[in-house]
């Protein structure tokens, strides 16, 4: 009987605001892969696309107004091709499937990219300063901002004209509630959002009924969070050097008040800030990188340390974990400065030799919303709402508007049934 093949490799990335480039080390065995350069970016500003490259948006010169983005292939060291967006982006997101990637500039706007052409799909004006971080679940994207201020967006209807003349705001939810700016936003199973901020705070918001669930207040700013997929809780990584486990929920107790029991422990090993988190898909690892320019991956449930990276001298902004695709793919285009609708303007790009036994990527625009939320509704047991949504509409474009409603439906349900599991769901 043959040995069954070997689980596939995981990857811990780390970026710099140093032109430091991007390490990668195996998460098995410890040993650094490859580090990629040039590359020196600010915090939420480096992404996996579906685990097929690296994109990383990079911080403009001292004195500078204008910001690239480079994107690099697994094996070569090198930036494969490098784009020039009309702003500098200080946070990047790619969606699961890799087919789109979404931009938050230093300006407060957001772009849309479908990765398979380059092409901008969308941009609008989102926040009055810069967009500090973005998360995405499905077809809701949510982002923070230095203004302090966090907006839900509703893709389907930022992509849809009609939608977005039909729409009474351009966002589905704002939320003004933090008093300084944004500083990272993770997402619950979609239902749910946590942020962090300068004011100390960690807030937990509602996307269904559009709504502050909480706010927890910490003994020092937060600069990053990352979700524990196994629980109700959460890691908040303070500018003291603590990584704070937090509690969702609220644990009332006669001696302290609801916020300090909020705080379950602290995981403490970094001399400088937290500056980026990442859990791994089955919660048993957390990455933490820091300013003190270093990377430590930690035992979840022993709380303690496992391994420990050197990145530079430097601070660490980005910690990704990554399992690698390592397929040739085709080249990939330079992301367009404005949309096509609004006329062609021929980017400056570098673009690297075309790669051979070339994979496509799937790229459909705003069908992939569309899909994923009949797939999302058909794998939860609703084909009632679906047979309504399908049969009452006949599946017209302009009706997207009647399926986000009813997809809302089914995310309002499972907030009230996660807040059940909490030990105490009073409102703040």
């Amino acid at each position: 009987m043959a040995p069954p093949p070997p689980p596939p490799k995981q990857l811990v990335l780390a970026a710099s605001s140093a032109d430091a480039g991007v390490a990668a080390w195996d998460l098995r065995t410890g040993a650094e892969e490859i580090r990629h350069s040039p590359c020196a970016s600010r915090p939420h500003a480096l992404a996996s696309v579906a685990g097929r490259f690296l994109a990383a948006a990079q911080a403009p010169p001292a004195g500078g107004n204008s910001g690239t983005v480079h994107f690099y292939h697994w094996d070569k060291p090198q930036v494969a091709v490098k784009s020039f967006p009309a702003e500098p982006i200080r946070a990047l997101l790619a969606d699961q499937e890799g087919s789109y990637l979404i931009g938050g500039g230093s300006n407060g706007n957001l772009f849309l990219w479908e990765v398979a052409s380059g092409e901008l799909l969308h941009t609008w004006h989102a926040h009055y300063r810069a967009v500090r971080c973005l998360a995405l679940y499905d077809y809701l994207l949510v982002s923070g901002s230095e203004d302090g201020s966090i907006k839900v967006w509703d893709l389907i209807t930022v992509l849809d004209e009609q939608s977005r003349s039909e729409a009474k705001t351009p966002y589905l939810y704002s939320f003004n509630q933090h008093a300084l700016p944004v500083t990272d936003i993770a997402c619950f199973l979609g239902a749910i959002a946590v942020s962090s901020s300068e004011d100390r705070t960690c807030k937990i918001w509602s996307l269904s009924e559009g709504r502050m669930l909480r706010s927890i207040p910490f003994p020092t700013s937060i600069d990053s969070v990352a979700l524990d997929p196994r629980s109700h809780v959460f890691y908040a990584g303070g500018r003291d050097g603590k990584i704070y486990v937090t509690a969702m929920g609220v644990v009332v107790s006669s001696h302290g008040s609801d916020d300090e029991s909020s705080i379950l422990g602290a995981l403490d090993d970094h001399s400088k800030a937290v500056t980026s988190l990442v859990s791994s898909t089955d919660g048993l690892l957390l990455v933490s990188g820091s300013e003190d320019g270093n990377v430590r991956v930690w035992d979840t449930r022993s709380q303690q340390v496992t391994r420990k990276f050197k990145h530079s001298q430097g601070p660490v902004t980005n910690v990704l974990i990554v399992t690698p695709k390592r397929v040739n793919l085709p080249p990939l285009h330079p992301l367009r400065k404005v949309c096509s609708a609004n006329g062609e303007v021929k980017p400056q790009s570098v673009i690297l030799p075309r790669p051979e036994n070339d994979v496509p990527i799937p790229g459909n625009r705003t069908s992939i919303f569309v899909e994923h939320y009949l797939d999302e509704l058909q794998y939860g047991g609703s084909s009632m709402l679906l047979d309504s949504a399908l049969n009452t509409h006949n599946g017209a474009p302009n009706q997207q508007g009647e399926w986000r409603s009813k997809y809302l439906e089914l995310q309002d349900l499972f907030v009230h049934e996660v807040l059940d599991q909490m030990p105490s769901s009073r409102n703040p």
